[in-house]
C-alpha cells in the first residue's frame, strides 16, 4: 500500500504540466478574447454564442477521450502495454470517424442553427456569427485528434508531452491570430509590407490554423512513440469490440453526459440573448475570467481520471480512494484561496477587456459571486472525473444531467427572466448546479459502489483475438 506522502508525489508529478499547460491555454484564450474585444462588443458576443455551440463538441470529444484516458490507464496500470496501445488506436479511429460525421452535420445545418437559437441577437452579432461557426467547425476533427491522443498520452502517465504541445499551438494561436485581426504594416524604408486586418474571421483562422499544427505534432509524437506507448500498424487496423466495450461503456455515458449539459449550458445561452448584447458580452467575458481561475481545479480533475484509473487497474482500491479524497481537498483549498486573492482585482480584471462600463460593472458583480462560489467547484467536477477513473461514468451522467435541467436551466431561467435578476439569477441557477451535484457525488463516493466497478478485468481474453 502506497503511503500518503508517495500518493502526493504520483499527484504533483501528473498535476503540475497539467496546470502549466492549462495556465497558458486560458491565459491565450484570454488574451483572444480581449482582441476580440477590442473589435467591438459585437464581435465578442459573436464568439461567446459560437463557442457556446463549438464548446458542445469539445466537450463531447474530450468525453470520448474519456474513454480512451481511462482503458489506457488501466492496462498501464496491469502493465499490458499491448494492450494499451491497442485500446488507443480504437479510440483514435473511433472518434475521428465521428468527428468528421458531427462536422458534416454541422457544417449543412450551421445557418438553421444559428437563426433558431441566435435569431434575436442584433444584426451585426448574427453576421459575425456566422464567419466565425463557418470556420471553426471545420476544425472539429483536429480537435477530436487532439484532445484523444493528449488524453492517451496522459493515461500513460505522460503529462509533459501534451503540456508542450498545448503550449505550442496556443502560441502560435496568439501570434497567428494577432496578425491575421489587426493586419501588418510595417514601412521602415527598407521593408514594406501592408496586409488588412480581418477582424472576426482572422480570430476564427488563427484558431484553425493553430489545431492544424496542433494535430500535425501530437500525431508525430505517438507515431515516434514514448517509453510505454507508440501508434504503429495504422493500415493494418479493424475495430476490436471487446476493447471497444470498455471504452464506449466509459466514453459513452460521459458523452451524453458531456452533450446534455452542454446543450443546458447553450440554452441559458440563448435566453441570455434574450436579456442583451450586454448581459452576452458580460458573460463571455466572466466565463473567460472564470476559466481562468479554474485552472488548479481542471488539472486536479483531468489528472484524477488518469490516477484513479491506473489504481484501478491494478486492483490497489484504498489508494485510489486516498488518491481521490486528497486531490478533492487539495483543489478545494486551491480555489478557495484563488477566489478570495482575486475578488478584490474583479473590475480591474473586467475592464481589461472592454472600455463599456455597463459591461465592465455587470462583469464586476458575476465575478464577485464566482470568487464566493468557487468552494462548490471540488466537489462537482474533480469527484466525479476520478469517479470516471474508476469506472462509474453512468451515475456521474444520470447526476449532471439532473443538476444541469432542473437547477442550472430551470431554476436559473426562473431567477433570471421572471424574477428580474437577468445574467446574475443565471449564474446562481449555475452555483446551485454544482451545490446539488456536489452532495450526490459526496454521497456516492462515502458509500463506495464505484469501488466494485471491474473496467478491465485481469484475466481478459482481448489478448487473444490480437
Amino acid at each position: 500500500m502506497k503511503s500518503v506522502r508517495f500518493i502526493r508525489k504520483d499527484v504533483f508529478n501528473l498535476t503540475i504540466p497539467i496546470f502549466t499547460e492549462q495556465l497558458f491555454v486560458m491565459s491565450m484564450g484570454m488574451i483572444n478574447t480581449m482582441m476580440a474585444g477590442n473589435i467591438g462588443k459585437e464581435a465578442v458576443s459573436a464568439i461567446g454564442m459560437v463557442d457556446s455551440i463549438n464548446n458542445i463538441f469539445i466537450a463531447f470529444f474530450s468525453a470520448l477521450a474519456i474513454g480512451g484516458t481511462v482503458v489506457v490507464a488501466q492496462f498501464i496500470g496491469q502493465k499490458n502495454d499491448k494492450l494499451a496501445n491497442e485500446s488507443m488506436k480504437q479510440v483514435l479511429y473511433s472518434g475521428i470517424l465521428i468527428s468528421f460525421g458531427i462536422t458534416l452535420i454541422t457544417w449543412i445545418s450551421r445557418n438553421l442553427l444559428i437563426s433558431l437559437l441566435f435569431g434575436s441577437a442584433e444584426g451585426e452579432v448574427i453576421r459575425d456569427t456566422y464567419t466565425y461557426l463557418g470556420i471553426t467547425l471545420l476544425t472539429y476533427p483536429l480537435i477530436a485528434l487532439n484532445l484523444i491522443c493528449n488524453g492517451i498520452l496522459r493515461g500513460a502517465g505522460d503529462s509533459k508531452t501534451p503540456m508542450k504541445i498545448s503550449i505550442f499551438m496556443n502560441f502560435i494561436n496568439v501570434i497567428l491570430s494577432f496578425i491575421l485581426i489587426y493586419g501588418i504594416n510595417i514601412d521602415d524604408g527598407i521593408i514594406k509590407i501592408n496586409t488588412p486586418g480581418l477582424g472576426i474571421k482572422g480570430a476564427a483562422l488563427g484558431i484553425a490554423f493553430a489545431r492544424i499544427i496542433g494535430a500535425i505534432t501530437v500525431l508525430l509524437v505517438l507515431l515516434r512513440g514514448t517509453k510505454i506507448i507508440k501508434l504503429t500498424k495504422l493500415t493494418e487496423f479493424k475495430f476490436n469490440k471487446q476493447l471497444l466495450k470498455p471504452i464506449f461503456s466509459i466514453g459513452i455515458p460521459a458523452s451524453v453526459e458531456s452533450l446534455l449539459f452542454n446543450c443546458g449550458k447553450l440554452i441559458t445561452q440563448v435566453y441570455i440573448v434574450d436579456i442583451g448584447t450586454i448581459a452576452i458580452a458580460s458573460n463571455a467575458i466572466a466565463v473567460s475570467v472564470s476559466n481562468m481561475l479554474n485552472i488548479p481545479g481542471n488539472a486536479l480533475s483531468i489528472a484524477a481520471t488518469a490516477l484513479v484509473g491506473q489504481y484501478m487497474g491494478r486492483r490497489k482500491i484504498e489508494e485510489a480512494e486516498r488518491c481521490l479524497l486528497y486531490m478533492t481537498k487539495l483543489s478545494t483549498l486551491a480555489l478557495i484561496s484563488v477566489g478570495i486573492i482575486f475578488i478584490p482585482f474583479s473590475k480591474i480584471i473586467s475592464s481589461l477587456y472592454t472600455q463599456n462600463l455597463e459591461i465592465i460593472n455587470l462583469t464586476t458583480k458575476l465575478l464577485i459571486i464566482n470568487g464566493l462560489a468557487m468552494c462548490l467547484w471540488a466537489i462537482s467536477f474533480v469527484l466525479p472525473a476520478g469517479l470516471k477513473g474508476a469506472g462509474d461514468a453512468k451515475y456521474t451522467m444520470i447526476t449532471s444531467i439532473i443538476g444541469m435541467w432542473i437547477f442550472r436551466i430551470t431554476f436559473g431561467y426562473v431567477l433570471g427572466i421572471p424574477l428580474g435578476l437577468g445574467l446574475i439569477g443565471v449564474w446562481i441557477g449555475m452555483y446551485t448546479d454544482w451545490f446539488v451535484r456536489g452532495i450526490l457525488y459526496i454521497i456516492r463516493f462515502r458509500k463506495g459502489k464505484w469501488k466494485n466497478i471491474v473496467l478491465i478485468g485481469r484475466n481478459n481474453n482481448i489478448s487473444k483475438n490480437n
